[in-house]
């Protein structure tokens, strides 16, 4: 896990890629790391897949006993910030796993989330 933490606040954040003004260390020179970005992806272990949808990932999660959240009620509020998530649960546990519903704002934080709750499961990479 690459990054930096910031402090902002009273909240701490991985800010995973930043600015190159932000890496410091003065100096032109071509420095260490690299000049990419990394971005991360997440594999499902058991069948070495890169998970790339969302509908790849409720399938694995749905072979690991989790089910999709549909919260009920309706109104505003918690309602229609629900309405923006996919959000999936495990009748075993107290444990929610809260997803953008966006496939393109799935970032780091959520496979991370993934991972800690389905640890045999699932990993982190590098791609």
């Amino acid at each position: 896990m690459s990054g930096v933490w910031v402090f902002r606040n009273g909240v701490v954040k991985l800010v995973e890629n930043p600015p190159a003004s932000a890496n410091s260390g003065g100096g032109g020179g071509g420095g260490g790391g690299g000049g990419g970005i990394r971005r991360k992806a997440l594999l499902h272990m058991p069948t070495g897949e890169v998970v790339t949808s969302y509908a790849s990932l409720e399938r694995k999660l749905a072979a690991l006993g989790w089910e999709r959240y549909y919260s009920g009620g309706g109104g505003g509020g918690a309602a229609a910030a629900a309405a923006m998530m996919l959000q999936f649960h495990k009748r075993s546990s107290v444990d929610l796993i809260s997803l953008p519903k966006d496939f393109s704002q799935f970032g780091s934080v959520h496979m991370y989330d993934i991972v800690v709750k389905n640890r045999d499961a699932f990993r982190v990479i590098d791609v």
